[in-house]
């Protein structure tokens, strides 16, 4: 028999204001928004990689205790995804002050560039058509 070999991690945090909406990011150079997330480093724990892939993606620093753990869930063949959920209420005001402060270096012309490039808030009705189909329906398939 053949050792199942062990996934890498995606960490995310469903942000949710206090009309009941998403906080998504647009993923740059793309027509699709996303939840914050981003791979767990080795030695991190989920909430830690939640955590800072929140601080890097936009800015924001939540308390640890305020992030509800949802769970872990099959999310692609080589990737399981964590979520967490954080009530936000209306602490985060206007998103205009939200920053990415993670950058890749762009494929064509090797420049920096930021992997998100703005913020919304999105109600549970325009999930599916924002965002990729499988986030969709993971976020979806969630009480948030």
């Amino acid at each position: 028999m053949r050792a199942r070999r062990a996934l890498a991690t995606s960490c995310g945090t469903l942000v949710v204001n206090d009309k009941g909406e998403l906080l998504l990011c647009h993923v740059t150079h793309t027509a699709k928004w996303d939840i914050p997330k981003g791979m767990q480093d080795p030695g991190e724990s989920t909430l830690e990689a939640a955590i800072r892939e929140l601080r890097e993606e936009a800015g924001i620093g939540f308390e640890p205790a305020r992030f509800e753990d949802l769970g872990c869930f099959d999310y692609r063949p080589d990737k399981r995804l964590h979520l967490y959920r954080v009530a936000a209420g209306d602490a985060l005001g206007r998103l205009g002050a939200l920053a990415c402060t993670s950058f890749y270096p762009d494929p064509h012309t090797g420049v920096l560039t930021p992997e998100v490039d703005g913020y919304r808030w999105a109600a549970r009705g325009e999930i599916a058509r924002l965002c990729w189909p499988r986030m969709g329906q993971r976020v979806l398939a969630l009480d948030w």
